[in-house]
């Protein structure tokens, strides 16, 4: 029992109850030697269209679960705002995701650590994978049979089969691994903060927007942030760990006085340490096709009203059916062109389509009246970098976000080859033999200059953001060191996306999950 006069003191101060937060404040929690003070911005994951895993589509546009953000217009986009939603409500983004379950290549790490971050390589960070306690599940047996004739063009088109992504080699055609369990999203929420709640050395404080890291000197000390309406403040005797994410991370430290010192002094804030906060956004950037089908899709089974009967009446009684799964269900890793020394755009696969929903709507409930699939090309490693940046000195105003897509002519390329990729495995019989019709782009774009009109109209970010307060040696363009030790700030750590040092080959919760348990390692190692 601590005295009450400390109460407002904790050892560790967790920023961010997401995919990060709640792996660190369960593993800081166990020994039962520290006090931990998590705070979320959002509130519980108990609700249905959290938990159901096709309910996805009901979050993504809810203001009470998702930031719901949006970027700057970008001229390479046509000058389009692209949607950026990340997770408001405890587990973060793993609580509104796609579910997709998969680590990037072995490579990419081993990448991580020859740019100048030792103990980041694959053999370092594979144990890290294998403490991963968030469930999968193989739902090859309950796909729709659509997917089995995408897995078949892509053999015939000589990409090899792969029965496990997270396996020796990810290169290949096959089905995902889904982050559910029994029929029930698994987040790290699920999987490690709710089985810590009884511990008496963890707090919680949820709906609580953190607003300001204090310092002492250069030492972090404290977070003050508000909730009900009222501002509080705690001290953190150890450290602060910024689990906050891609986006909220750099607001946060900009808001303090860590960041850009040109930025912060434009806005009055006093700088603490001038740090690239904010700088090297990257994110994955994805085209999708579209084509009516032949042979009947997900689309019959879930837009009539006796549809949605049955297979909701399936999933409550059962935990089964397509509402048990994420409409992602197959995909892969290939090489747009065979001189790439590995993977370079990750497929996605998904047995329905959606030409025509509603403004502001994720229409997975309610897809085309018609039999219809959709096919995505994502390159793997885009070399484009962005920026967050606070607009003022409101915790409330959301950052200015500037992707900065398609800055490079690699990126430009790259999603070009991955269009093209999609049009070779549509004309593979197994696909083309059920393909009545390309709806998008449509059959008129031929020519590369038509493929890069299209993308600039109509690609989209996968919900990938990374590298804002990245990894590295130098603290001129990094933020963190390989103990993930923000530069010249004792007492300030961070845990999450943010401190990838390039993003990696694929969907990035569960990397993320890999970095939180190994940055957590480090806290309690630098503890002992």
């Amino acid at each position: 029992m601590w005295h009450p006069a400390r109460l407002n003191e904790f050892d560790y101060i967790v920023v961010g109850g997401g995919t990060a937060g709640c792996v660190v404040a369960s593993r800081l929690t166990e020994s039962g030697k520290y006090r931990v003070l998590l705070i979320e911005a959002g509130g519980s994951d108990d609700r249905f269209f959290v938990r159901m895993p096709i309910g996805y589509g009901k979050c993504f546009y809810d203001p009470r679960l998702n930031w719901m953000y949006r970027s700057e217009p970008e001229a390479a986009l046509n000058d389009r705002n692209g949607y950026w939603p990340r997770g408001k409500v405890l587990g973060g983004s793993g609580s509104i995701n796609a579910m997709v379950y998969v680590r990037g290549l072995r490579q990419d790490y081993d990448d991580w650590a020859t740019l100048g971050n030792p103990g980041w390589a694959w053999n370092d960070v594979q144990p890290y994978f294998e403490k991963i306690q968030t469930r999968t599940t193989d739902i090859s047996a309950d796909a729709h049979p659509l997917c089995r004739a995408f897995i078949a063009a892509g053999e015939e088109l000589g990409v090899p089969r792969n029965d496990d992504f997270n396996g020796d080699d990810a290169e290949g055609v096959g089905y995902y691994r889904i982050a559910m369990h029994d029929g029930v999203r698994e987040s790290s929420a699920t999987a490690y903060l709710h089985p810590a709640r009884g511990r008496n050395n963890l707090v919680v404080e949820t709906n609580a927007l953190a607003t300001r890291i204090g310092f002492d000197g250069a030492r972090a000390s404290s977070i003050t942030w508000t909730a009900r309406g009222r501002s509080q403040t705690a001290t953190a005797k150890r450290e602060v760990v910024v689990c906050a994410g891609a986006v909220n991370t750099p607001q946060l430290l900009q808001l303090s006085g860590v960041g850009p010192a040109s930025l912060l002094q434009s806005l009055g804030i006093a700088v603490v340490a001038d740090r690239a906060v904010g700088r090297n956004l990257q994110d994955h950037l994805c085209i999708d096709y579209l084509y009516r089908s032949r042979v009947p899709s997900l689309n019959e089974v879930l837009r009539p009203w006796h549809g949605k009967l049955r297979t909701g009446l399936q999933y409550v009684l059962a935990r089964r059916g397509p509402l048990a799964m994420s409409v992602n269900q197959a995909g892969g890793f290939v090489r747009s062109r065979p001189d790439v020394d590995r993977p370079n755009v990750q497929l996605y696969f998904s047995p329905l389509s959606y030409t025509r929903a509603t403004t502001g709507k994720r229409a997975l409930m309610s897809p085309d009246p018609f039999p219809g699939f959709l096919v995505s090309a994502q390159p793997c490693r885009p070399t484009s970098r962005g920026e967050i940046a606070i607009r003022s000195t409101d915790p409330n105003e959301a950052p200015r976000i500037v992707p900065n897509s398609l800055a490079t002519q690699h990126d430009i390329d790259e999603l070009v080859e991955g269009a093209q990729f999609l049009r070779r495995l549509a004309a593979m019989p197994a696909l083309s033999s059920i393909i009545a019709e390309e709806i998008y782009p449509g059959p008129s774009v031929t020519t590369r200059e038509q493929m890069i009109e299209d993308i600039r109209a109509r690609s989209g970010s996968v919900f990938h953001p990374v590298s804002t307060c990245r990894m590295g040696l130098d603290p001129i363009d990094s933020v963190v060191d390989a103990r993930l030790r923000v530069h010249g700030l004792p007492g300030l750590r961070i845990v999450d996306a943010s401190v990838f040092p390039a993003v990696t080959s694929g969907n990035t919760n569960t990397p993320v999950l890999m970095v939180a348990e190994k940055g957590a390692a480090h806290i309690l190692e630098d503890a002992a």
